[in-house]
């Protein structure tokens, strides 16, 4: 690979640990719903909640992409077997969404993200539905694609195409960074991107996937690599 113009990383379990973060906010939305619109919570636990949104899935594979669509659409299933009104589902998701973007970044995401943005142009490629403004870090990603937007999620290389064209990037432009074997770097490699794995738990890289081409534990060890092995190449 040459010396790339842009970085573009994935979000949740990249730049923080996303699970607590949503359990976090199914609990709080649960806790609002129990004060706001009671019989909802009354007749619904938080384990029937996900157990909805899994059967809205199922029954709408064309919103696979869009975690916002089935969440309120479940959120709507809710309401209405309860006798509220369709005003519910925007307020309710609003709570949750507030939680959503409570995340904790990784210790190591924001010096490195300080250190790379003098030298690449960074992007944010993402599946899920966390608001980068929110969270505070907008400002260090000239560009947020997200699968909700594209119409698409990871691995389908239709969403990195539409990456590099709102970028106005060619595939060996760009690193994409990120920390699911098969959705990251498997989905980059299909539009033609190089792909760094974050392995940040000590997992195994999976024997039927081609390697990436560099894996690393944290961004300190992304920059560094960048600075020492790929900056001079051509």
């Amino acid at each position: 690979m040459r010396r790339p113009l842009a970085l573009c990383f994935d979000l949740d379990n990249t730049l923080w640990n996303v699970d607590p973060v949503i359990e976090q906010a199914e609990h709080g939305l649960h806790r609002w719903l129990a004060e706001q619109y009671p019989r909802i919570a009354e007749h619904c636990t938080i384990d029937d909640m996900r157990a909805r949104r899994l059967a809205v899935a199922e029954r709408r594979p064309d919103l696979a992409h869009d975690f916002t669509a089935l969440r309120k659409l479940a959120l709507g299933e809710h309401a209405d077997e309860a006798g509220y009104p369709p005003a519910v589902v925007d307020e309710a998701f609003e709570e949750f969404f507030r939680l959503r973007n409570q995340v904790e970044l990784y210790a190591d995401v924001l010096p490195a993200l300080d250190r790379l943005r003098p030298d690449y142009r960074l992007l944010t490629l993402t599946n899920g539905n966390a608001d980068l403004s929110r969270i505070g870090i907008a400002h260090y990603f000239e560009l947020q694609v997200t699968a909700r937007a594209a119409g698409c999620a990871k691995p389908d290389a239709r969403i990195f195409s539409a990456l590099l064209a709102a970028a106005a990037l060619g595939p060996r432009d760009l690193v994409y960074v990120g920390d699911e074997p098969f959705v990251d770097v498997h989905g980059a490699r299909g539009a033609g991107i190089d792909a760094v794995w974050v392995n940040r738990r000590g997992a195994e890289w999976p024997a039927e996937l081609a390697p990436p081409v560099h894996t690393v534990s944290t961004l300190h060890e992304l920059a560094d690599w960048l600075e020492d092995e790929v900056s001079a190449r051509p």
